[in-house]
């Protein structure tokens, strides 16, 4: 349990490191109102995690080290979207395509009023 933790803070670490490269980087060359870092950032954790889940299947390393370290620190270093994103793929893949709706639309109409509470509590 300890070695995994390790491997979550050290891909969390790097991840963390990554994706404020990323903002920094997207944000030289996008200025703008709309949030270009964030997206490009969700995107790329999108994809990152597809190649990873992917390679880590296709190899049996699944239940490894190498996920804590790749999916659940690494990527989730770098944005828990892709783990959302992975997760309702999942349920689609697995004939859940109402519950994956479910999932999304409270993800996002419950985290918007948990952030707006959030900001009206801190008031």
């Amino acid at each position: 349990m300890v070695r995994n933790m390790l491997l979550v803070a050290l891909g969390g670490a790097i991840g963390s490191v990554l994706r404020y490269l990323t903002a920094i980087f997207v944000n030289r060359y996008f200025q703008s109102v709309f949030p270009w870092a964030t997206l490009v950032t969700n995107v790329i954790g999108c994809f990152i995690i597809g190649l990873f889940l992917g390679q880590l299947q296709k190899n049996g390393l699944v239940d490894s080290g190498y996920k804590w370290f790749l999916v659940t620190g690494f990527c989730g270093g770098y944005t828990t979207f892709s783990t959302f994103g992975h997760e309702n793929i999942a349920l689609m893949q697995t004939g859940n395509g109402a519950l994956a709706f479910v999932y999304i639309a409270a993800s996002v109409i419950v985290g918007l009023a948990a952030v707006w509470l959030g900001l009206f509590i801190s008031q």
